[in-house]
C-alpha cells in the first residue's frame, strides 16, 4: 500500500493490497495502538473536516482511545469552511460526551480560526447554537497545521508500564519492576471454582450411578455437555466434597463482594448456577453458624422471655422500688437529679430533689434500671441495720422495674407541662407533682395512691369533707384497712395477670442449657448517635461467653472475662443470643470499653482541624474530632465545651 502513495504511481488496488489494509484497519481499533482511558488525566481531541465528511481522533498522552466519522448530509455540504471546521468539534463533543464533559480536553485543529470562536465579535445563528453546547466543557481550542500526522505517530509511542514474562508451562508469574525499587513479586494462580468442580467431579464415585441413568435416560432433569461436565439443568453439580463446598459458601458468604447476605438471599445466588442435594439446608446452617452475622445482625423476632411479675406485696410500704432520673437542667440550689422512690403496694411515691454527688462514687449496680447505684458497703451496712433485703435483678433490663419506668415518665411530664404554663424551676415544682400523682386515679388500684396508703382521699378544692362527717376509730380503722389491703391485694392480682397475658402474645420464650454459649447485646451511649450511620458500626452483641447458672425463669449467669467484671453477670434472656458454633479464634471483646449498664461510649483520641463561628456575643471554637474505634473520615465537629466533658 505504500507503493501506491509514491508520485506517478498507477493506483492498482490488488488482492494484497486487501489484505494490507485489513491487518492495517485491525491493528489500528486494538492494542497497543488503542487504549484504555484515564478520566483523571486531559483528554485530546483532533478534528478535520473535507468536503464529503468529518474525522476525529480522541487521544490521550499521545495513545488513541476511539476513532470516530462520518459522511456530510446534503444541507451541511453547503456550509462555509469556517462552520465545516467547527462542526467537526461539536461532532466529536458529542459523540465522546461521557469522557469529556467534566474533564478537561484539548481540541486541536487545522483550521486556526477557530481558536478565536470565544472572542469573535459577530456570529450566525449556527453558530451561536454551537457555541452554547461547547460552554458545557472545560476545553481549550489549539492550531495545528494538517501535516502533522499525529494519528500515525501513535503506532511508534509506546506505553510506559513493567513487563510481564509469562511461563505457560508454570502456574507462576514474575514481575520484574525496572528501576530503584525493583521488587519480585510471585503470584501463584489456583485455578477458578467452575475448574476445581470440573476436577472434583471426575474424582467422585458417588456420580458414576448418575452419569449411568443419564445413558439409559433415567434422569431427565441431568445431562452431560461434551466435555464430560455434569450439570443439572443449567446448573453445574457439586459433588459431595465438603471443603469445596465449603469454599463455595466461603465465597458466597464472607467475600467483598457479598458481605454476609441472609440465607434466602445467599440461596437464590448461588441456585443460578451450582446445585447439590440439600443445597438450601447446609446454606441456612452455614449462615447460622456465622460468628460475624450473630454478632451484627439486628434480631426481628419477637422480644425473648415471657413475662415473670414479681409477687404481690402483703402490706404498705413492704416492698419499694427506687431510680434516679438525671441529666436535669441544674437549679439554683445544685440540684440536677431527682430520687424516686415507690411503694410497690399503694404504688404512692417520694420525689426527692438530688445532687450531682448523690449518684457517684460509692453506688453501684442497684437492681433497678437506675444503673450504677447501691452496691457499696454503705449500703450493705445500711440494710443490715435496717432489716431489709437489698434484691439484685439481671443487667441492664429496665422491665424488672417497670412501675418506676412508668413512674419516671409521668413525673418527667408533668415537670414540663410546669415549665410550660407556669415558668417555674422544675425543683419548685416537685412538691405539687408529688402531691398531684398520689391523688390521681390508679386502674390497677381502683383508687388514688393516697387513698390505698391512709385509707381517704386527700382534700383538694375538688375533693372536700362535709361537716359533720362520721369519723372512724379504733377497731374499725382496722377493720378498713384489713378489707382495703384485701380489696387492692386482689385488684393487683387481676392487673397482673391481665398485663401478663397482653404483654405474652408479643414475646416468645427462649431457654438455654448450662454450658451453653450465648452472644451478649450492648448499646452505644446516646452521644454516640451524631455519628449518624458510620457511628452505629460497631458490634451489636460481644462473645459468646459461657453460661454457668440459670438464676430464674428468665436470667442467666454468665463467665465474664476479667475486663467485663464491672457488669453484673446475671442477664435477662432478652439480652441474650445463642452462639451455635463456638469461633475457633474469638474477637477481643477488650475492643469494645464496656460500661457497667451494657453501653459502650466513644473518647476523643485526637484533633484533626479547628474552625471558629463567631455569633454577636461570642465566638465558638470547633473542633474535628476523630474517635476511638473509628477512622478519620468517620471525625465529627464538635464545640469546645462538648469536648471539655469528655475529659
Amino acid at each position: 500500500m505504500t507503493a501506491l502513495t509514491q508520485k506517478n504511481a498507477k493506483f492498482a488496488w490488488s488482492p494484497k493490497c486487501e489484505e494490507a489494509f485489513g491487518t492495517l484497519k485491525k491493528l489500528l481499533t486494538s492494542a497497543p495502538v488503542l487504549a484504555q482511558p484515564d478520566i483523571t488525566k486531559p483528554f485530546d481531541v483532533y478534528c478535520d473536516a473535507s468536503g464529503s465528511g468529518l474525522g476525529c481522533v480522541l487521544m490521550q498522552e499521545g495513545r488513541v482511545i476511539a476513532y470516530a466519522s462520518c459522511q456530510l448530509r446534503k444541507h451541511e455540504v453547503n456550509y462555509p469552511t469556517h462552520d465545516l471546521e467547527l462542526l467537526a468539534v461539536v461532532y466529536a463533543l458529542k459523540k465522546w460526551r461521557h469522557y469529556l464533559l467534566g474533564n478537561t480536553c484539548h481540541i486541536y485543529t487545522d483550521h486556526k480560526s477557530l481558536k478565536y470562536i470565544f472572542t469573535q465579535p459577530e456570529l450566525n445563528m449556527r453558530q451561536r447554537r454551537w457555541l452554547e453546547l461547547i460552554k458545557d466543557y472545560d476545553l481549550e481550542v489549539h492550531y495545528h497545521p494538517g501535516k502533522a500526522n499525529v494519528v500515525a505517530d501513535a503506532l511508534s509511542r509506546k506505553a510506559h508500564c513493567n513487563f510481564i514474562e509469562a511461563h505457560p508451562t508454570v502456574r507462576v508469574l514474575s514481575l520484574n519492576a525496572n528501576g530503584a525499587r525493583s521488587e519480585l513479586y510471585n503470584l501463584v494462580l489456583e485455578p477458578t471454582i467452575k475448574d476445581q468442580i470440573i476436577a472434583a467431579q471426575k474424582q467422585d464415585k458417588g456420580m458414576s450411578h448418575i452419569r449411568d441413568e443419564i445413558n439409559d435416560k433415567k434422569k431427565a432433569c441431568f445431562k452431560l455437555d461434551e466435555e464430560g461436565v455434569l450439570w443439572f439443568k443449567n446448573r453445574l453439580v457439586v459433588p459431595k466434597d465438603m471443603e469445596l463446598r465449603k469454599k463455595i459458601l466461603d465465597e458466597a458468604h464472607t467475600s467483598m463482594f457479598t458481605l454476609h447476605p441472609g440465607s434466602n438471599k445467599m440461596y437464590q445466588d448461588l441456585k443460578q448456577k451450582f446445585w447439590w442435594t440439600r443445597m438450601k439446608r447446609e446454606i441456612a446452617k452455614y449462615v447460622s453458624e456465622c460468628d460475624v452475622c450473630r454478632r451484627v445482625k439486628a434480631d426481628h423476632l419477637k422480644p425473648a422471655g415471657m413475662i415473670q411479675p414479681l409477687a404481690v406485696p402483703a402490706w404498705k410500704w413492704e416492698d419499694i422500688h427506687m431510680d434516679f432520673i438525671v441529666g436535669l437542667p441544674r437549679t439554683q440550689k445544685g440540684y440536677d437529679s431527682i430520687w424516686v422512690i415507690i411503694d410497690r403496694f399503694t404504688k404512692s411515691a417520694h420525689f426527692i430533689p438530688a445532687r450531682p454527688h448523690i449518684e457517684q462514687n460509692n453506688m453501684r449496680n442497684y437492681i433497678f434500671p437506675g444503673g450504677s447505684l447501691f452496691l457499696s458497703r454503705f449500703w450493705e451496712q445500711l440494710q443490715t441495720a435496717l432489716g431489709t433485703n437489698l434484691i439484685h435483678s439481671s443487667a441492664y433490663h429496665p422491665q424488672t422495674s417497670g412501675q418506676v419506668e412508668r413512674v419516671n415518665q409521668i413525673l418527667e411530664d408533668m415537670l414540663r407541662a410546669c415549665a410550660l404554663t407556669y415558668s417555674t424551676k422544675w425543683d419548685e415544682c416537685l412538691p405539687l407533682a408529688e402531691f398531684a400523682y398520689n391523688n390521681s386515679y390508679q386502674k390497677s388500684l381502683d383508687m388514688a395512691p393516697f387513698e390505698a396508703l391512709y385509707g381517704r382521699r386527700c382534700r383538694t378544692p375538688l375533693n372536700w369533707s362535709e361537716p359533720g362527717e362520721r369519723v372512724k376509730f379504733g377497731p374499725d380503722l382496722v377493720t378498713q384497712a384489713e378489707e382495703q389491703v384485701k380489696f387492692i391485694h386482689d385488684n393487683l392480682k387481676r392487673a397482673q395477670s391481665r398485663q401478663k397475658s397482653y404483654s405474652d402474645k408479643r414475646r416468645r420464650p427462649l431457654v438455654f442449657e448450662k454450658d451453653d454459649h450465648v452472644y451478649l447485646r450492648v448499646s452505644p451511649m446516646k452521644g454516640v448517635h451524631r455519628f449518624g450511620v458510620k457511628g452505629k458500626l460497631a458490634p451489636r452483641y460481644v462473645g459468646p461467653f459461657k453460661i454457668t447458672e440459670q438464676c430464674g425463669p428468665a436470667a442467666y449467669r454468665l463467665e465474664l472475662p476479667p475486663h467485663l467484671a464491672v457488669v453484673h453477670d446475671v442477664f435477662h434472656v432478652s439480652q441474650l443470643k445463642k452462639c451455635l458454633r463456638v469461633p475457633e479464634e474469638a474477637i477481643d471483646t477488650s475492643q469494645v470499653q464496656i460500661q457497667p449498664d451494657l453501653t459502650y461510649q466513644e473518647q476523643p483520641i485526637k484533633i484533626l482541624d479547628q474552625k471558629q463561628r463567631a455569633t454577636r456575643r461570642r465566638t465558638i471554637n470547633f473542633y474535628k474530632v476523630q474517635w476511638s474505634n473509628h477512622s478519620e473520615e468517620e471525625a465529627t465537629w464538635e464545640q469546645e465545651e462538648f469536648l471539655r466533658t469528655k475529659k
